[in-house]
């Protein structure tokens, strides 16, 4: 069977990351299949070069997998500062701005982008977009699900709550609470919406990634190599 072009170009952006960490630094792991890839090739490093790193996992597949690797781990409350976060993303606007969550955990990622000196986001091209738009996933804690979704509506989206796979029910993140994802035909002002969404009670917070962009690095995965993005102005609707 020949190798999936795609999952080529993650394993090479994972293999580019995993590069650019130095020793003695405090990472942040995210989640998701393209970190995952970043994960095993940080793990080579660690084992046979002997590089000394700690990581913030930012669910609890990201801890179990890097428990598996023998990545070190560490918490918040021992290196409230990363020296670097490095994550994956379902979508990257030429402004470097985001849509996250298709794991279920962009909160515990926004947590750990936010006290990040630095961002390292890891991707297949194909998640180059000129625009952000589709769906946006948000974390809602179960009492509020009703309300919050009509204020979705409101705010131009069709909301619905992730039902889990192989089991009934709505999907549970490591948090407690419900995902609410929500369909967008486009998606103007991505900063404007992710304050509106964020200040609706109730929600934990959104997939809209749009305050980190200065401190974000961008790297783009092909099935031949991988390249790193370069930042250029958005051509806002």
């Amino acid at each position: 069977m020949r190798p999936d072009p795609r999952e080529k170009a993650k394993i090479n952006a994972g293999r580019k990351a995993a590069e650019m960490v130095e020793d003695g630094m405090v990472l942040g792991l995210g989640t998701g299949s393209t970190t995952h890839h970043f994960m095993v090739q940080l793990a080579e490093r660690i084992r046979k070069e002997g590089i000394r790193i700690a990581g913030v996992p930012t669910s609890l597949q990201t801890e179990i997998r890097a428990r598996a690797l023998s990545i070190p781990l560490t918490t918040l409350d021992d290196c409230p500062c990363p020296d670097l976060a490095v994550d994956g993303a379902d979508q990257i606007d030429p402004g470097f701005r985001l849509v996250k969550g298709r794991g279920a955990a962009l909160t515990r990622e926004k947590v750990v982008a936010a006290a990040s000196a630095g961002i390292i986001i890891i991707a297949g091209e194909e998640k180059l977009v000129e625009r952000l738009s589709g769906t946006v996933p948000v974390e809602v804690i179960p009492f509020a699900v009703t309300p919050v979704m009509r204020a979705l509506e409101r705010l131009g989206g069709t909301p619905s709550i992730r039902e889990g796979k192989e089991k009934d029910g709505p999907v549970i993140t490591d948090n407690g609470n419900y995902i609410v994802d929500c369909a967008f035909p486009e998606i103007p002002d991505p900063p404007g919406l992710e304050e509106e969404i964020t200040a609706l009670p109730g929600v934990l917070e959104c997939g809209l990634f749009c305050r980190y962009a200065k401190k974000t690095r961008v790297l783009a995965g092909r099935a031949d190599g991988c390249r790193v993005v370069k930042k250029r102005p958005v051509q806002e609707i």
